[in-house]
């Protein structure tokens, strides 16, 4: 009965052939590299991208819209709003469709570079 069961393995043993994997290594190179890449996009995006964006948007602070649903009193006798702040949802709306954008077109660019097969 015994003799179909695979031997046993330490867990050491085991975490050792896992990290060594091709696909472990892999991955963490892929998620160092994406981190770096993100922080170019990032910076891209905030820096050139979004002052010609804001171009286009009317001016103002519509970032900080909000609709006011009332206020709280507070024990100390301050007030907080309970708002509804849609500014901060549309700009990030905004934010995720220029950096998709942005996105795109760099690995396009980049896809632009590379020699054909």
């Amino acid at each position: 009965m015994t003799e179909n069961l695979p031997p046993k393995t330490s867990i050491l043993d085991d975490l050792k052939g896992f990290l060594v994997q091709g696909n472990v290594i892999d991955l963490a190179v892929a998620v160092i590299i994406g981190a770096s890449f993100g922080k170019i996009v990032s910076s891209l995006v905030e820096n050139i991208v979004m002052p010609m964006v804001s171009l286009l948007i009317p001016g103002g602070q519509w970032r900080t819209a909000k609709l006011v649903l009332g206020q709280i009193s507070k024990p100390d006798g301050s007030l907080v709003e309970n708002a509804l702040m849609f500014g901060q949802f549309l700009g990030a709306v905004v934010d995720f469709v220029v950096i998709g954008l942005v996105i795109f077109f760099l690995l396009r660019f980049l896809k632009s570079l590379k020699k054909p097969d």
